[in-house]
């Protein structure tokens, strides 16, 4: 990869928009990235437990919807397990 090519790759990382933590949702992925755990890991063994944040369901046209949690929720969820 070229200089250019890098620069160019770092320019349009910093001009993509960012939405604020206490507006955001993640799905299964975004959190698993947070939490530096599987998406697996997350999947079977974190949002099924009772103290999890409950998802939301955006309703589409063919379905239930992908379940997505609330940024601010998993963070203060996290941060409640700080021994």
């Amino acid at each position: 990869m070229s200089e250019k090519e890098i620069l160019s790759a770092i320019l349009q990382k910093l001009s993509e928009k960012v939405i604020p933590i206490e507006f955001d949702l993640w799905d299964a992925s975004h959190i698993a990235a947070y939490l530096k755990r599987s998406h697996s890991t997350v999947r079977d063994k974190i949002l099924c437990l009772p103290s999890f944040p409950k998802p939301i369901r955006i309703q589409t046209a063919n379905g239930t919807g992908h379940p997505l949690y609330k940024a601010r929720e998993v963070v203060r969820w996290a941060e409640s397990l700080q021994a």
